[in-house]
């Protein structure tokens, strides 16, 4: 046993230093399967729904906004809860989707559900409660906030890469909403006053945290709602392009992966050629 003890110590230092090289690639691939997942289940939904059922869920939302005047940004757990009014509204299945995000120049598909509670924004992005809800409409201004850089997951990671006139996508029921971003900010967690609600206009805010990895700040990224033709207009000119995004977690399970394994390999070939010119001498 003791002949073999530094070459199974050797296996199991290589096996964990690839396992936490491979994590957050493997774990993002994972996260990003159960966001498909919970997209098609909520479209498959969606598609057994009538009319008659979206223009009440629509009319029960459109409700909801028009007593928000102001967006009131939450001040206890009951604000980050919502009421019941809140929680019922644009939950067709139940379990608090209220639909999606989807962003082309960036290849993101994201899944939004109800409040911003810590497993919702571990998985998916959160809409804040005492602010209106995604469904468009004069007068309304929608704050939808996800994280950056988990180790688990992607999600808003690459949101800072977006410019003013890109366009992002609110899917809700069989409407699609389509916002031209319009305002790029970064401010203090306390400063709100961007996303307040603007009589006659109809807004989207995405937020996340920011600088990368320091969190001390928000960036704000706000949208104003653009005809859905011209929002398709936009994206297949030639004047925009897509936002080339390199994954830097795939890039290095790619490359450092397969080098670390020949690494491995050489030394345990040169280990062992060692042990049996001891053995010959």
């Amino acid at each position: 046993m003791k002949k073999h003890f530094s070459t199974i110590l050797l296996i199991i230092v290589f096996l964990v230093g690839l396992g936490l090289m491979m994590y957050p690639t493997v774990s993002d691939m994972v996260n990003k399967a159960h966001q498909s997942v919970a997209i098609n289940s909520y479209e498959e939904q969606v598609a057994e729904m009538s009319k008659d059922d979206f223009t009440k869920i629509l009319d029960e939302a459109r409700a909801y906004n028009s007593k928000l005047t102001t967006n009131e940004f939450p001040k206890n757990s009951e604000d980050l809860e919502g009421n019941e009014a809140y929680r019922s509204a644009m939950n067709p299945a139940g379990d608090g989707m209220i639909g999606y995000v989807k962003i082309d120049s960036l290849n993101l598909k994201m899944p939004v559900y109800h409040t911003t509670k810590e497993s919702v924004l571990q998985s998916g992005i959160g809409h804040i409660p005492t602010t209106s809800l995604p469904v468009g409409g004069e007068g309304t201004h929608a704050v939808l906030t996800g994280h950056r850089g988990l180790p688990s997951a992607k999600l808003f990671s690459d949101l800072d890469k977006l410019e003013e006139g890109d366009v992002f996508y609110i899917y809700v029921l069989d409407d699609v909403l389509a916002y031209e971003v319009d305002q790029i900010k970064t401010v203090l967690p306390t400063e709100t006053r961007d996303l307040q609600i603007i009589d006659g206009e109809d807004h989207v805010t995405l937020v996340t945290c920011t600088p990368y990895g320091v969190n001390t700040h928000r960036l704000l990224i706000r949208g104003t709602r653009i005809p859905y033709s011209a929002a398709i207009e936009k994206t297949n000119s030639a004047d925009i392009e897509t936002h080339k995004v390199i994954d830097t977690g795939l890039l290095i399970t790619v490359i450092g992966a397969p080098l670390m394994t020949l690494i491995f390999i050489t030394v345990l070939i040169k280990t062992r050629k060692k042990k049996y010119t001891k053995k010959e001498g």
